[in-house]
């Protein structure tokens, strides 16, 4: 890298020209510094992460901002991009600075394993394709074909993370009782490259897009399930922008029309105090609030509660970004916080709708030693009850 203190006076231009076009619209007011949930924590990235610095620098053609702890520190929860008057997409920005530097092979170490397993395998998690399809073994799924309406998506996460193919299961276990048309494709399936493309990888996520595409449109898929809402930001909005536009829901919109028209029966009795965390991508990246909590409110028994911050205020977990595949000392962690809120409110049960804050909660609520309080996602705790 040059020197920081040498302006590059096209490198402004060049991020607003390769996608961020919203760059100069920042005038430095700092919200985004004061929303940003790295000053919620304490540690070495909230002391040098400053997401206002970035940005200017971007404009001013200022090289200094590549280091794992700034321009990788960003989780992508969106409440900056919510909260500017200006509306800047930070975000965008932010994608194409990292995408400057992975194009340039300088992305942080850790990432390297991810987009090397990610060219190989179709996946980020370094399983082999063939294994994609192992969270199935005990249970049956159908397969996909010319007579199935729904494609049902299932998150690499949900495919190779052993707590994780639990809701995976949980989610065909109810739809199946419900008599939904619905099947995966299998093995052929790839990642949808939202977190890759996050962390800049963009000629690995154009490759995975069009892989997909390629099958999804083969195989005559119009209507999608998914189990992640960062599938669904991705598969929803970023495949539309080239060209394939898919009706693609979440599984907790789905299941909420679904138990609104009577199509699935619920006769226990949960009896506990459920509090919802809502995923950054569920809320803020695809607006969807109401639909989870239309569910959990369909569940006897259960007495729902709300985190201090919600819905749009809601705070991330710290998995967004790719920073799923980092290593945040306890302390650091934002999901530490939600683990407290939780507790302070005395509730049972953390609700989830997202296979990446399920793992983040999951290691906070270690941290904490919160072994009372059980973390689960929302479709598991509907398959429990019917």
């Amino acid at each position: 890298m040059s020197d920081p203190k040498v302006p590059i006076p096209e490198l402004g231009d060049l991020v607003v020209q390769t996608g961020g076009d919203t760059l100069y619209k920042c005038m430095q007011c700092g919200l985004c510094v004061a929303s940003c949930p790295w000053r919620l924590v304490e540690g070495e990235i909230s002391e040098e992460f400053n997401v206002r610095k970035v940005q200017h620098m971007a404009q001013l053609g200022v090289e200094g901002y590549e280091s794992d702890n700034v321009l990788f520190a960003c989780t992508t929860c969106g409440l900056c991009k919510v909260r500017c008057p200006r509306t800047s997409n930070v975000i965008d920005n932010q994608r194409i600075l990292r995408a400057m530097i992975a194009e340039a092979g300088s992305v942080p170490p850790v990432y390297r394993g991810v987009i090397a397993s990610l060219r190989d395998n179709g996946n980020p998690w370094q399983g082999e394709r063939e294994e994609r399809m192992n969270w199935t073994a005990e249970i049956d799924v159908p397969k996909f074909d010319e007579d199935t309406e729904y494609l049902l998506y299932v998150c690499c996460t949900s495919c190779y993370d052993q707590r994780c193919t639990e809701i995976a299961q949980a989610l065909v276990s109810v739809l199946k009782k419900a008599g939904v048309s619905f099947g995966i494709i299998g093995e052929e399936e790839s990642c949808c490259g939202e977190s890759i493309r996050k962390i800049g990888a963009e000629d690995t996520f154009q490759t995975l897009a069009a892989k997909n595409i390629e099958l999804f449109n083969d195989r005559g898929v119009k209507k999608i399930i998914t189990t992640s809402p960062h599938c669904l930001f991705t598969l929803r909005h970023e495949y539309a922008e080239l060209g394939a536009e898919y009706d693609v829901v979440h599984y907790t919109q789905f299941l909420a029309t679904l138990i609104e028209e009577g199509k699935i029966k619920i006769d226990k009795d949960l009896g506990k105090k459920v509090i919802f965390h809502d995923p950054c991508y569920l809320g803020r990246h695809n607006e969807v609030y109401e639909a989870p909590r239309q569910v959990l409110d369909a569940m006897p028994g259960i007495e729902r509660v709300e985190m201090t911050r919600f819905e749009v205020e809601s705070i991330c977990c710290g998995g967004g970004g790719g920073r799923i595949w980092t290593e945040t000392d306890p302390g650091a962690r934002f999901g530490d916080i939600r683990i407290r809120d939780a507790m302070a409110k005395e509730a049972d049960v953390v609700a989830t709708a997202c296979p990446y804050c399920t793992i983040m909660l999951d290691a906070s609520n270690i941290t904490e030693g919160k072994e009372d309080l059980a973390i689960k996602d929302i479709v598991e705790i509907l398959d429990q009850l019917i």
